[in-house]
């Protein structure tokens, strides 16, 4: 994994996905000075915590062979060699905006095997921060949560991972004017429009809360709950409605 960029959303995504179970030695980070190696002197401590040992200097080096890629830098990081340099397969989120760290019309031309993501709508697997903290918050504060921990955080990915696979509503589908869609290549992540993610995403943390004992107000009827947060959304869609918003 070859993380480009070295800020605080580089190093938190990083221990995220070390939480997920991504081996530290198996991560790669480069800042704008090159590869984060024993060789620099100039590191601060959380760019220490990502250290490698690997004899690697430059992001060319290091994505000869790599499995994924995550930007979070800025645009036009990544060239079509080193995409092309890449093991089979590869995954490339490209988080810059607007312009990514490669152009999705330059990934998908170097390679059709990849899996490609990044934060702009006007494309597949738009990654987005509406997707996790609204939801986030909202459970954590049903739950009076004494703060955001690593298990809450957990759990939000892994509802947004399995709300993936259901099928997708039809005003999603109007939304983006579709006629289908279903998870794959080109749908990995929920679309931030999907009216289920409150239900699907704020219980879940709320639960972790409790599990990880965090939480001062414990919920006891999930469904009610859940109905509750549901019925949130669609009083909100009325008054917007009311308004002429939609």
């Amino acid at each position: 994994m070859v993380v480009c960029g070295a800020g605080a959303a580089a190093i938190s995504c990083s221990r995220l996905y070390v939480s997920l179970g991504v081996k530290k030695e198996n991560i790669v980070m480069v800042d704008s000075k090159g590869v984060i190696n024993n060789k620099r002197n100039d590191l601060n401590k959380y760019k220490k915590e990502f250290i490698t040992d690997r004899d690697l200097d430059t992001l060319a080096q290091a994505l000869k062979g790599a499995d994924l890629f995550l930007g979070l830098s800025a645009a036009n990081m990544m060239t079509k060699e080193m995409l092309a340099s890449m093991a089979d397969n590869p995954i490339v989120f490209a988080m810059a905006n607007p312009n990514p760290e490669i152009s999705f019309e330059d990934a998908t031309s170097t390679r059709n095997d990849l899996i490609f993501a990044t934060g702009r709508s006007d494309y597949p697997n738009q990654i987005n921060n509406v997707l996790g903290f609204p939801y986030i918050f909202r459970g954590a504060l049903d739950v009076r949560a004494s703060t955001i921990n690593e298990e809450m955080k957990l759990a939000a990915s892994k509802a947004l991972a399995a709300l993936t696979k259901e099928p997708v509503p039809a005003s999603v589908l109007r939304a983006y004017n579709l006629g289908d869609l279903k998870f794959g290549k080109d749908y990995i992540i929920p679309k931030p429009v999907d009216p289920r993610l409150i239900s699907s995403v704020a219980p879940a943390v709320a639960r972790a809360a409790m599990e990880s004992g965090v939480a001062k107000y414990p919920i006891k009827d999930w469904e009610e709950y859940k109905t509750s947060l549901d019925k949130r959304i669609s009083e909100h869609i009325k008054n917007i409605a009311r308004c002429g918003g939609i």
